[in-house]
């Protein structure tokens, strides 16, 4: 039987289903977390054959010896991860130490994590990416905008839109300046729409499922202003952008992983394209987040959570068993008011709706504080159902 620590697998909450998905392929499935035992979901409890308490797991030493102890009572683990984008480091680092060759290693991070380092990638497969400096220097950062005329600047290292912002004048540029800014990349500003190129890929690199979503609005503006948040996993992946996708998967040197690459369609011509192209943005070596992955599921009637684990045990890929469809995403406010209330909402769309709910305080920033998931034929209906959604109540 082989051993698979999951790190983290009740955050999300529907990292459950991973569990059971592997635990239904006969793996041992052994979780360590931060969340006492008790407080656990009782889904997650079911299907874990144990589960190792740590104080925080940002304590490595913790960590490490709950992988020691799981490593001396069932023998060396064979997986060991969180498909969470803020432990990767940390399972690489896990994987070094105890020689686990299925997954990246602490080598393989800077050009997964950093997004100068990620643009290397891009290039090599032949993919535009835009123009971009570190923001060490600030005779550098000066000129780079007076280039570029717009830029967004945010973390290297980064998670999500936090810590990012606009750049559009030379006193907004200063501003920043002022700030503790180590780390950060001044990136010129693309119009463009956010998509995605979703995927599980096989130890091949053979991508044996592949989705993509797409974003209206810039999740920048959805954190710093806390706007409403919409997005919408598509019904059929464009050619081209599943194309651009997989030529990422080999430059990247995927294996064995659930992927989110996100990419920009440009709205105008420019020095990266004509309106329609694609150019890149960034890597996320996890799925997509949230409860993307049971929008995957709505979207094209399969179950993605059991085709990870067919994966990750070496089963044959499984097809879609049904009609694909537009799956729709949207994130209101509890502070705002709308003119069409919550119970009107979900009569409204009653016959489409899939999922409703609370947000995890942790991800509420950026995909709202209360969910509507809804299912729709035709683009049109999705974005009728975004504007519903986020009509504000007269004052």
């Amino acid at each position: 039987m082989k051993n698979f620590i999951f790190i983290s697998p009740n955050f999300p909450e529907n990292y459950w289903r991973f569990c059971a998905a592997l635990r239904g392929r006969g793996m041992r499935v052994l979780g360590v977390g931060d969340c006492p035992y008790d407080h656990l979901s009782e889904q997650l409890r079911r299907v874990l054959d144990e589960y190792y308490y740590v104080s925080s797991l940002e304590h490595y030493h913790e960590v490490y010896g709950a992988v020691a102890y799981f490593a001396f009572k069932y023998g060396k683990p064979d997986w060991i991860e969180s498909n969470n984008e803020y432990w990767l480091e940390r399972d690489a680092r896990l994987r070094d130490d105890f020689n686990i060759a299925s997954g990246f290693r602490s080598a393989d991070m800077p050009s997964v994590k950093y997004k100068s380092r990620m643009k290397e990638c891009y290039r090599a497969a032949g993919i535009p990416v835009a123009r971009w400096c570190m923001t060490d220097d600030p005779a550098v950062c000066r000129a780079f905008l007076r280039e570029v005329g717009r830029a967004i600047v945010k973390p290297d290292n980064g998670v999500g839109a936090n810590a990012t912002y606009p750049v559009s004048s030379a006193a907004e540029l200063e501003a920043f300046l002022a700030r503790p800014h180590a780390g950060y990349i001044m990136e010129e500003f693309v119009d463009g729409t956010i998509c995605s190129y979703d995927a599980i890929v096989d130890e091949n690199g053979t991508p044996v499922f592949e989705t993509g979503n797409v974003t209206p609005h810039s999740l920048m503006d959805v954190v710093n202003e806390q706007q409403e948040s919409f997005f919408y996993i598509v019904k059929e992946l464009p050619a081209a952008l599943r194309k651009m996708g997989r030529a990422a998967v080999k430059s990247f040197g995927v294996r064995s992983r659930f992927i989110h690459f996100e990419f920009f369609r440009l709205n105008a011509d420019c020095p990266l394209g004509k309106a329609g192209d694609y150019c890149a943005l960034e890597v996320n070596m996890r799925p997509s987040g949230g409860c993307s992955p049971d929008m995957m599921n709505y979207a094209n009637a399969t179950d993605v959570y059991a085709r990870w684990a067919d994966m990750i045990a070496g089963n044959a890929p499984r097809p879609s068993a049904g009609q694909h469809r537009f799956c729709a995403y949207a994130g209101r406010r509890l502070n705002r008011n709308y003119a069409l209330s919550r119970d009107e909402l979900l009569a409204r769309y009653g016959a489409h709706m899939a999922e409703h709910g609370m947000v995890d305080a942790a991800l509420a920033p950026a995909m709202g504080d209360e969910r509507f998931i809804a299912c729709f034929d035709t683009e049109a209906e999705v974005f009728a159902f975004f504007r519903d959604a986020a009509l504000r109540a007269a004052q």
